[in-house]
């Protein structure tokens, strides 16, 4: 594994914005959502970060993403990854949980009951441990006695979306992919999975203090 994964949500959309479930439409970000993405990068070219320069930068390929990535100074490095799109959302694309519970579903939970037409959430956990997978093959097995990886390791930058990064948490902890819910995120955070003695912990997590 890589020695921290750092995901960083993208920044504001007028669908994010409004709580519009954005799955595979490719909303672009607003004028906000595009200052949100600056601030993040002044924040990582800045110690403790000083342009991550030795990570990898990967990305969803869905716009959002890709321009916060972009605006945060790391589009040079970039490359963009299929199974980092955000969840398919289906037949509920583009609406908002309340518009769902009152005129479809009442009661209505997605990490519970889905999304008719769309993804299963099982799916979407499938693409993430895929996508882990990966990382794992390239990468050394964390030595226990120490709290970080080996020194040949490099950190990996993830740019996605709200549900898969938090579906991708659970996974990093071995929760199930409904553990997601337990974990909310905002746009444009900053946040990092990483070591700790061999096991897997939440070193930061919906870290804001750039949008401040």
């Amino acid at each position: 594994m890589p020695a921290r994964i750092i995901l960083v949500r993208h920044g504001e959309t007028s669908w994010s914005a409004t709580g519009r479930h954005t799955g595979r439409t490719d909303v672009p970000l607003t004028d906000e959502g595009r200052d949100m993405a600056r601030r993040l990068g002044a924040r990582l070219a800045a110690a403790p970060w000083n342009g991550l320069a030795d990570a990898e930068i990967v990305s969803s390929p869905l716009s959002r993403a890709r321009e916060t990535a972009e605006l945060a100074g790391f589009g040079a490095r970039l490359r963009t990854d299929d199974r980092l799109q955000e969840w398919d959302y289906g037949g509920y694309e583009g609406l908002t949980g309340p518009d769902i519970r009152a005129e479809r579903e009442p009661g209505w939970l997605i990490w519970r009951d889905g999304v008719p037409g769309g993804e299963k959430l099982a799916e979407v956990g499938a693409r993430v441990d895929a996508f882990l997978a990966e990382l794992d093959a390239r990468a050394g097995v964390p030595d226990p006695d120490t709290t970080v990886m080996h020194e040949a390791d490099r950190d990996v930058v993830v740019f996605a979306h709200g549900h898969l990064l938090r579906i991708m948490t659970a996974r990093w902890l071995g929760l199930p992919p409904e553990g997601g819910q337990q974990f909310k995120l905002g746009p444009a955070t900053l946040s990092v999975l990483t070591w700790e003695y061999a096991e897997r912990a939440i070193e930061r997590w919906n870290d804001a203090a750039h949008l401040v």
